[in-house]
């Protein structure tokens, strides 16, 4: 109480300003975090801290010896479990993104949706098998890694390329992470949905597969019918069309995006490539 009485209001604007920054910085870092394998263990982590609290309120001795002691060691376990969310936070912190996206990523990431749309459109319509698998919060490299990496600019060239039959990478899937192709000919958990209708293959059930095991985003060209499909939470989209598929491949890779601006892509897209023509 004697803190509160000696209170000047310098003070006062000053703890004020105090608990917004790390108010700020909290949710930062759970925004880090949110879609990722990280949120069960920071579950796993509260409930220890909970049985900790028990065992002391209680004078539990051995349980309390026993928290006590996964707690002194527990530290060291959680900068190794943690790590990827670490150098991620501190690689957007290095950037200078860790409070939110600049123009230029806005338009870059414009620039890779339009690339891809017009890859997937040329597939389509040639009825040539494809797979793209966008990374979001969930980190994909055990997955990069069981392809051959690249390190790419996304082009729609490129993309084509990759996948035209009998090339050394057109049988698996592509990765993009941030901007870039990562990887290609990758090899992506298989759904185990007994509920996922029958007519789908493989590549349709790696799509839905590895949007169950974190929250990536996959596209998928039927190289039976020429279908282009999107699967996401776990859920396929099948024959989406051209301007469902931008929608939502911006509301999930650039969310801050306004829907006058994504109309006024779809429609500048169709107006610059009137050739490429609409999915089926």
């Amino acid at each position: 109480m004697e803190y509160f009485a000696d209170l000047t209001w310098k003070d006062s604007i000053k703890d004020i300003i105090d608990i917004l920054i790390v108010t700020y910085i909290i949710y930062q870092l759970i925004l880090l975090v949110r879609g990722t394998r990280a949120v069960q263990l920071l579950k796993g982590i509260l409930v220890l801290v909970v049985i900790w609290a028990l065992s002391t309120w209680f004078d539990l001795y051995t349980l309390k010896w026993l928290m006590n002691q996964a707690f002194t060691f527990g530290v060291l376990a959680v900068f190794i479990i943690f790590q990827p969310e670490l150098r991620r936070g501190l690689e957007q912190l290095g950037r200078g993104k860790i409070f939110g996206r600049t123009i230029a990523e806005d338009e870059e990431i414009t620039r890779m949706i339009n690339e891809v749309i017009k890859s997937v459109n040329y597939l389509s319509r040639r009825k040539i098998g494809a797979l793209i698998v966008f990374e979001r919060t969930t980190g994909l490299n055990e997955y990069t890694e069981s392809g051959i990496k690249m390190q790419s600019v996304v082009s729609s060239e490129l993309l084509i390329n990759i996948f035209i039959p009998n090339t050394p990478l057109h049988d698996g899937a592509v990765i993009i992470q941030g901007q870039q192709i990562s990887a290609a000919a990758c090899y992506l958990p298989l759904s185990e949905n007994p509920f996922i209708s029958k007519e789908l293959g493989t590549r349709h059930r790696a799509a839905i597969g590895i949007s169950e095991v974190g929250d990536a985003l996959s596209l998928i060209v039927s190289e039976e019918t020429g279908q282009v499909s999107l699967a996401m939470n776990g859920q396929v989209i099948r024959d989406i069309n051209e301007e469902s598929l931008i929608s939502k491949l911006h509301e999930a890779l650039k969310p801050n995006v306004t829907t006058k601006e994504k109309k006024g892509l779809f429609w500048k897209r169709k107006g610059d490539n009137k050739d490429d023509g609409q999915m089926d």
